[in-house]
Order: structure tokens, then C-alpha cells, then sequence
């Protein structure tokens, strides 16, 4: 859901060429209904066109098989022509492709498969890592193709382009000196804080998932900064902080207060000379000369590069002799991505 979310915002925060395109979640306040066959009926009378855009490796998830089965139901019951559904998954013969496939498109995007249990995910990713990732890279570059009226067969160029230029990002990140002391934060006994706003805090969240899973073995908890149960920090905590331009007010006063509490702050900008990333005790900078208002890939770049965070931890805990519990270790793997 993050994946999707954090493509989709650059649809409906882009200032061009979006003009006559709406994006909506079930969660929003907007929405026009309580399920899906309840909003169809309003969204035909809005708009010409709807697409319901899913994503889902496994295509058995509840929510979104629930979502797309309701509006078959509407389309069989009005025989309306308004409605498209489309499904990123990596299982074509789930329910939900089925679904997708009797009325719209299904595109099929592989994981790494069914493993068993072991600490390769030093070298594949854990969790949705493969599946996750590599949607969100597609989604935004489908969107920049479509802003900037290419054919789609450009859109796997985008995709080889944008793969060199994030692999050499992240090669050069992970064996930076900031990356080593982010990992040395957090073998400790400490809770880490994710925050941004907008499309950043899609990111954030995606990457909160991941390090809860191995933080949680050793006691800590990971929160989204501003969440509904986010606690005060304490000394000695974490709080990795994304905006692009580093200006962005909340993001900032978060750092401020973080800081206030003898707390580490990580910024993850695309400006060097931003007030955040002058404010951070640890930098990561993506810079990227795009215009505003069109789609940006810092938000792509960033996810990469956070990504192998709890790769690392883990690693670093089985240098310690700490071994992740089996079930935790089998859970990464038992699912098809």
C-alpha cells in the first residue's frame, strides 16, 4: 500500500500536467462510501473514468480482494463501462488476478519465490523488500513516462536508466561512514522515529515495517513520527527524518525537538544546504535537478537507500551472536512475492 501511495501522490501533487486526474484511497474522508460497490455509484457520476489500481504480491490479501470483488458485483449489476481494475502481483493465478483479469489488466512483477528459512536476505532483501520495491521503481516510472507522453514500451528504459544510477546510490551509502554509525545507533537499546510529510511519508512508513520486525526482537519499538502512539523521545533515540527540499516546517520542528531530548537526527534531503540537513547530526543527501511540480525520483531513491537498514542490523546482531528467532526468519520467506 505504501509503494502505491508514495507513486500515486506524485499524480496528485504535481502542479502539471495532472489536471484532470483525481487520486483516492479507501482511507480518505472523501471517499464516497463505506466499500467500494458503495462508492461506485458516486464515482461514475463524477468522472468519466476510474481505475481501481491494486497492489498485492501474494493476490489474496483481504482488503483489496474484498475492494475488487465489489466492483464486479457493480459492474455485472449496472453493466457499467466507466470502471477499469488494475493489479501489480506476482501471483497470476490468485483470486484477485482472476478478478483483474476478467476486467482490466494484470501486470505481473516476480519476487525472489518461496525460500527456506536462513539469513540469505543479506543478499535478496527481507520481507516484501523485492515485490515492494520493485512496484514502487515501476509506478513512478510509468508516471513520469505518462508526464511526459512516452510510449509505454520507454517505460522499462526509464526503469534500466533509473536501476544504474539508485545501485551506484546505494553502493555509495552503504559503505559510507554514516551508514555505519546509523547501524551502530541501532544495535543499541534504542527506539527509532520515521517522519515526513506527503509522498516522504509513504517512504517513511515502508520502511518502519522492516525495522520494527528485527528492532522488536531486542525490545525496541520503531514509530511513525506523529502517529497516534508516538510517545516522547528519549536520550539516545533515533529519528530518521526524508524531505526533499528540507524546508518542509513539521519535518524541521521534529528535528528540533528531537534534538531537545539528546536524540540522533538522520535527514534524508536532496538539498545539501537545507536548514535540515545544516540541522542533522547524520546526512544523507539525493540531490536531483528536477522542476517543481513534476515527478520527483528522490522519494524511489530514498526507499532504496533506507532498504537495507534492517539488512544490516541483522547482520550486525549475528556478529554479536544474536540469532533472529526462527518464525521471524521463516515468516520472511513463507510467503510468494
Amino acid at each position: 500500500m505504501h509503494s502505491l501511495n508514495a507513486a500515486m501522490s506524485q499524480i496528485a501533487l504535481s502542479q502539471l500536467g495532472w489536471r484532470n486526474k483525481v487520486v483516492l484511497t479507501p482511507d480518505d474522508p472523501g471517499f464516497p462510501g463505506k466499500s467500494m460497490y458503495d462508492a461506485a455509484a458516486d464515482l461514475e457520476r463524477r468522472y468519466k473514468k476510474t481505475l481501481l489500481l491494486i497492489n498485492s504480491g501474494s493476490g489474496y490479501s483481504d482488503d483489496p480482494l474484498v475492494m475488487a470483488q465489489d466492483l464486479a458485483r457493480y459492474i455485472e449489476e449496472t453493466k457499467s463501462s466507466k470502471f477499469t481494475i488494475g493489479l501489480l502481483t506476482s501471483n497470476l493465478e490468485s483470486p484477485l488476478a482472476q478478478v483483474a483479469r476478467q476486467y482490466g489488466h494484470v501486470v505481473q512483477v516476480k519476487g525472489r519465490g518461496k525460500s527456506k528459512p536462513s539469513f540469505e536476505y543479506s543478499e535478496t532483501g527481507m520481507m516484501g523488500d523485492i515485490f515492494e520495491l520493485g512496484t514502487l521503481l515501476l509506478l513512478c516510472m510509468m508516471i513520469e513516462a505518462i508526464f511526459r507522453n512516452l510510449e509505454a514500451e520507454d517505460v522499462l528504459k526509464l526503469c534500466e536508466e533509473e536501476f544504474e544510477k539508485v545501485g551506484a546510490i546505494i553502493d555509495s551509502n552503504v559503505q559510507s561512514e554514516t551508514y555505519t554509525q546509523l547501524v551502530d545507533l541501532l544495535e543499541k537499546r534504542t527506539n527509532v522515529f520515521l517522519g515526513g510529510k506527503g509522498t516522504a511519508n509513504e517512504i517513511a512508513k515502508m520502511t518502519g515495517i522492516r525495522l520494527f520486525h528485527i528492532k522488536s526482537f531486542l525490545g525496541d519499538n520503531v514509530f511513525v513520527t506523529r502517529g497516534v502512539n508516538t510517545p516522547h523521545p528519549r536520550a539516545g533515540d533515533l529519528e530518521i527524518l526524508i524531505s526533499y527540499t528540507g524546508e518542509t516546517k513539521p519535518v524541521i520542528n521534529w528535528a528540533e525537538v528531537m534534538q531537545k531530548f539528546n536524540g540522533t537526527v538522520l535527514a534524508i534531503t536532496g538539498k545539501n544546504d537545507s536548514t535540515l540537513a545544516k540541522k542533522a547530526d547524520l546526512k544523507i543527501i539525493l540531490e536531483e535537478d528536477v522542476k517543481p511540480g513534476t515527478p520527483r525520483r528522490f522519494y524511489t531513491r530514498a526507499a532504496y537507500v533506507l532498504s537495507p537498514l534492517p539488512v544490516k542490523l541483522a547482520e550486525r546482531l549475528g556478529q554479536r551472536g544474536l540469532k533472529l528467532p526462527e518464525y521471524i526468519i521463516s515468516w520472511y520467506h513463507s510467503v510468494t512475492q
